[in-house]
């Protein structure tokens, strides 16, 4: 899951460059197998990217500075956050809002009006609503499609155990606000929440022009029904949806994506209320062969590293696709909006990776554990399987990441940093409760008796044994 998913489609357009960018390759690292140690620059690449890299801004440390008098460190600064909002509630909430995002505010001003909402939902672009609905229809309809169902089994002797799974009751989602708007991460987690039938949902996004105060996030609120909306962000948001405030109510479940302090403001207050992930920068791993072409290749490298942070690797056997990718880098970087933040990330994150063999493509992969994976192959469907360990899977030259973030169906806020071993994506499923309910009668807590005393007997746990004699005796 990105810290900051793209919603807004690159336009592309012309910028002035050094005419040498043409001709000359990008210089974005290359890994060769045969003289790099691969498990170094992994891990090396994942200190950097995960939540404990503490990857902030010259910016974010001179407002750290500026609001804490001490150069604290991320958790530091969200501790004390969180700790504030808990012991102070609204107050420390304001006080954050407005130290933070320079945004002075009241508590009755916290909540976004519904005239607002309906306002910007009513004058919005009928081709934006009309794309969203689409969007909408199909993450709705695969994750209504993926929704676990009750089961129930019988015991032979009389009796049944069911598995029942229902809805939590209220939740959050978090919306980023710094850089751009994002809609897309309002759709991709919102719908699957409503797909699961959770009936109270509700939004925070800071009080920026990207976030609360923007009419696109606020039409697509409006788009899905969603009337309770908070113009909070950061960690103090989520300290507030955790712990409550006299605006706030407190949920039982935090998702979406956010920035680093998001990201550990989630981790600190778990435990207190769900969440979905502890999310870093975005991720992509492009496994190709020399069917894949490069301009396609370097443009979903690209794609990914416009996140600003953002890892782009693209893993293959072929040196020679390897340079003509590095031609098409230094091309289609003077082409693309954001080409300068894609730069920065390519040469701080990026890597093409060249491996003696696909075996060795699947076995480094695996031990990545991207969030986002495109085998980019002749063969992508026989060989997908061999790949264990990743959030999302793409296959083939025509699937690029792209239509994952927007359109499929799949949720993209994802599992980052290597967590996709154990962790999976955010999904309808994410939102449900399972309770399992057992029902025994007579013939069938005889059939068991004698286990029970058994066991309990050696656990020294007499009375557990004995609640199912006594029930056999009669």
């Amino acid at each position: 899951m990105p810290r900051h998913p793209s919603f807004v489609a690159t336009v592309y357009t012309k910028r002035p460059s050094d005419p040498s960018a043409m001709t000359s390759p990008f210089p974005i690292p290359v890994w060769d197998q045969q003289s790099v140690d691969l498990d170094k620059e992994v891990e090396t690449l994942r200190r950097k990217l995960g939540v404990r890299g503490d990857i902030v801004s010259p910016q974010g440390r001179a407002k750290t500075l500026e609001v804490f008098g001490e150069p604290l460190t991320p958790d530091e600064v969200v501790t004390r956050i969180c700790e504030a909002v808990r012991r102070e509630g609204s107050p420390a909430v304001l006080h954050y809002t407005q130290s933070l995002d320079g945004v002075e505010m009241t508590s009755d001003e916290i909540r976004v009006k519904q005239t607002a909402i309906s306002k910007a939902h009513e004058s919005a672009d009928a081709d934006f609503l009309a794309a969203v609905r689409r969007v909408r229809g199909n993450i709705n309809e695969f994750q209504r499609a993926i929704l676990q169902n009750d089961r129930t089994i019988n015991i032979e002797e009389g009796g049944s155990l069911t598995q029942r799974f229902r809805p939590l009751a209220r939740i959050a989602v978090c919306v980023p606000g710094g850089a751009a708007a994002y809609p897309s991460s309002l759709l991709m987690t919102a719908v699957c929440a409503q797909a699961a039938g959770v009936e109270e949902i509700v939004v925070v996004a800071p009080p920026t022009k990207f976030g609360s105060e923007n009419r696109d996030i606020l039409a697509v609120c409006g788009e899905l029904g969603l009337g309770e909306i908070y113009r909070v962000g950061g960690a103090q948001a989520v300290a507030a949806l955790a712990y409550g405030t006299d605006e706030i109510p407190p949920v039982d479940l935090i998702c979406g994506p956010g920035n680093l302090f998001v990201a550990l403001a989630k981790r600190y207050v778990y435990g207190e209320v769900a969440i979905d992930s502890i999310a870093g920068p975005s991720e992509l791993v492009l496994v190709a062969d020399e069917t894949m072409a490069p301009r396609l290749a370097a443009a979903d490298l690209i794609a990914q590293a416009e996140h600003a942070p953002g890892a782009s690797l693209m893993i293959t056997t072929s040196g020679e696709l390897i340079a003509e990718v590095q031609g098409e880098l230094a091309q289609l970087l003077t082409q693309v909006d954001r080409g300068d933040e894609a730069r920065e990330s390519l040469l701080e994150y990026g890597a093409l990776i060249r491996v003696a063999d696909f075996d060795a493509a699947v076995s480094l992969t695996n031990q990545i554990a991207p969030e986002h994976l495109q085998i980019a192959t002749k063969n992508a469907r026989d060989v997908v399987d061999r790949f264990r360990s990743a959030g999302a899977i793409f296959l083939g030259p025509q699937t690029p990441v792209a239509l994952g973030d927007y359109v499929a169906g799949p949720s993209h806020v994802l599992p980052t940093g290597g967590t996709a071993r154990f962790a999976s994506g955010l999904s309808s499923n994410t939102f449900l409760r399972s309770t399992s309910i057992i029902e025994y009668d007579s013939a069938a807590i005889a059939a068991v008796a004698d286990t029970v005393s058994q066991l309990s007997q050696r656990e020294g746990l007499s009375a557990h044994g004995y609640s199912v004699e006594l029930r056999n005796q009669n």
